[in-house]
């Protein structure tokens, strides 16, 4: 009896060596186990990081769109050239385009003009300076790097001016016995003074860098003139050929310099995003 309760005991004590050595293994394969998944994410994160800092990178070094602004200076060789093919023409006439916003400009113009004009019943010669301002909005949108203008403009234009009489005819209604001999006069006005307004269209082209060759046509009611009394002011400095009426039109062909003064970055416009 004692014989059988000793191997009973042993072979006990064996068994609960067996199952203890069986929990170890177990516990250290799923510690291993569990080693190894963090492990796993601890790559993958480091491998994702370096793509973050990446793209950031890329974009701090895209440069910013900006538009210049500054101060287009241009001289009008319509008149610069008919002072060279007219004998009875001199002016000569300066531009200037500031510019505001991003679509609206300051317009300026300083003039001076003399110019002798024959009537069927007198010829007069006027000489005088004229200023005009105003305000000329772009109805282009460029793009890229290009500074194009398509201009819609409204002004107001003031002129000094003298009248000089040179001859004349009296008008005879009933010209049976021939016309009347022409009179020399050269009897001069001085302090004569004409305002205006006027809408314009026009186009200006940058052709190189910093140079732009434009035109602008311009129609003009006349709101203030003072005469000489006897007779109508033929034409006025600025305003052009009155035709006995209120009513006038002008043409502008101008080379003219950019001078950029400062830049401004240009801020994109955010769209919504449709929902699906």
């Amino acid at each position: 009896m004692r014989q059988l309760l000793k191997y009973s005991f042993s072979i006990c004590f064996l068994l609960s060596l067996l199952f203890v050595q069986a929990q170890e293994k177990t516990t250290t394969t799923t510690i291993e186990n569990d080693v190894k998944i963090t492990e796993t994410k601890n790559v993958t994160s480091t491998k994702k990081n370096p793509e973050k800092k990446l793209d950031t990178v890329k974009t701090d070094t895209i440069k910013p769109k900006t538009d210049r602004y500054g101060l287009i200076v241009g001289v009008d060789i319509n008149k610069i050239a008919r002072s060279l093919y007219d004998s009875d023409y001199n002016g000569i006439a300066f531009t200037g385009d500031y510019r505001l916003t991003k679509k609206f400009y300051l317009y300026g113009e300083l003039g001076s003009e003399e110019i002798t004009v024959e009537d069927p019943l007198l010829s007069t010669t006027t000489k005088g300076t004229y200023l005009k301002a105003g305000f000329n909005y772009n109805a282009y949108t460029n793009w890229l790097d290009m500074e194009n203008l398509i201009t819609l403009g409204v002004r107001f234009g003031f002129s000094t001016f003298s009248e000089q009489l040179n001859n004349y005819l009296i008008y005879n209604p009933h010209p049976y016995f021939g016309q009347s001999e022409l009179i020399d006069s050269g009897e001069k006005y001085d302090g004569l003074t004409a305002g205006w307004g006027e809408v314009a269209a026009g186009v200006n082209v940058k052709v190189f860098n910093n140079i732009y060759v434009g035109f602008n046509l311009q129609l003009k009611v006349l709101i203030t003139n003072s005469e000489p009394g006897n007779f109508e002011n033929l034409y006025i400095p600025g305003f052009n050929r009155t035709y006995d009426g209120k009513f006038g039109a002008g043409f502008n062909y101008t080379v003219s310099y950019f001078i950029p003064i400062y830049k401004k970055k240009v801020i994109p416009v955010k769209t919504a995003s449709k929902k699906k």
